[in-house]
């Protein structure tokens, strides 16, 4: 049976927009309608460009504040009888949540609860220690989230593994792997210049090595997005080349241009931007952690995130080395290619028939009992 709506949630901060648009595109070019409901602030004018550009798509915009967020409880209870009001009027065949407390409520539909992220797995990667007793409250969200979802989906074995660590096994968790259309990030003329992009402010990206790193390489290195965080966390970026967050072509020109894409990551459950690095054919440098090693192999050069003299001279030999540059960017944009938004949205669309048709089978079975 395949799905006629779906009602799909985002937050705009980070990846999560852009997993979602890809999957509404991906779901409407089969002819599904989808309703996104935005959480965490508005769209800026070209995000709301490119999410109304998507066919088939309906955007319900909200700026309540995320479950990680300080504070955050209120907004949260007022954003699920938002998302239920929506879900009322919208009559989806499938609610796909990426926030976890919201798949606790009551649900007509079948909800699949996508675990991208989460404050434990984060500490425990960032800080090596747990989250304080303030987040306990968060914790039973969570859980409760997990346990009140039909089926729960991660981008990574590892990302679904810490699910598992900090709060129970996963109700029929199953990896499905992002993934980003290759036709729109070609790749380009390279150029001597080390890019990273993303949110500059998480320790997690553990770009501030970058910054320290910059002064001894040969190349400069150049980072965009914001570096400010929503609670005010914050990036010293001296030394280095700092642009406010892009999008479109002149995200894509940084992406075609840069020879070397570097994130010396601690905890990156998947990676968006570094994905669409790679279909741009940058050579990778990245942290070496579980959940990057899973998706990239030996497509790319791993160091450890706390050893800023193998990242100066991974970076100083891929940039010394025209040859070995462009032997890494051809296998990074080779794998990156497994990763495509179509086989993405087909994996998630067979989930939601699969969902369906267990639904049904429930519903005949307790009317013939």
């Amino acid at each position: 049976m395949m799905p006629r709506r779906v009602l799909l949630t985002a937050d705009t901060l980070g990846g999560v927009r852009d997993f979602a648009l890809e999957l509404a595109r991906g779901l409407g070019e089969h002819g599904i309608a989808v309703a996104l409901a935005t959480l965490g602030g508005p769209l800026d004018r070209t995000q709301r460009r490119a999410a109304l550009a998507v066919p088939g798509l309906r955007l319900y915009e909200s700026d309540y504040r995320l479950e990680w967020m300080q504070a955050p409880w209120a907004d949260v209870d007022s954003a699920g009888a938002w998302l239920q009001r929506l879900a009322g009027e919208w009559q989806p065949d499938v609610v796909h949540l990426n926030q976890y407390s919201f798949a606790a409520l009551e649900w007509a539909a079948p909800v699949v609860l996508t675990a991208h992220s989460c404050v434990y797995s984060w500490f425990a990667a960032v800080r090596g220690l747990p989250p304080g007793p303030q987040w306990q409250r968060y914790w039973q969200a969570v859980r409760r989230g997990l346990a009140g979802a039909d089926v729960v989906t991660a981008p990574t074995h590892a990302m679904l593994a810490a699910v598992q660590t900090h709060y129970g096994a996963a109700v029929g968790g199953r990896v499905i792997a992002n993934g980003r259309r290759p036709e729109v990030f070609t790749p380009g003329i390279k150029q001597p210049r080390i890019l990273a992009c993303g949110r500059l402010w998480d320790p997690g990206k553990n770009l501030q090595a970058l910054v320290r790193c910059a002064p001894r390489l040969r190349w400069p290195v150049r980072l965009i997005g914001p570096s400010r965080g929503p609670d005010g966390q914050g990036l010293q970026l001296a030394g280095v080349q700092a642009l406010a967050p892009l999008s479109g072509k002149a995200l894509l020109h940084e992406y075609q241009t840069a020879a070397i894409y570097a994130v010396p990551a601690r905890y990156e459950p998947f990676g968006l931007g570094i994905l669409e690095a790679a279909l741009a054919g940058c050579a990778l440098v990245l942290g070496d952690i579980p959940s990057l090693r899973e998706i990239w192999g030996d497509a790319a050069c791993f160091v450890a995130p706390d050893d800023d003299e193998a990242l100066v001279q991974t970076l100083q030999r891929l940039s010394g080395d025209h040859r070995l540059r462009e032997t890494y960017g051809l296998r990074a944009h080779m794998r990156a290619l497994r990763y495509g938004a179509a086989a993405m949205s087909e994996r998630y669309l067979k989930l939601y028939q699969a969902l369906q048709a267990s639904r049904t089978t429930a519903r005949a079975a307790k009317q013939c009992g």
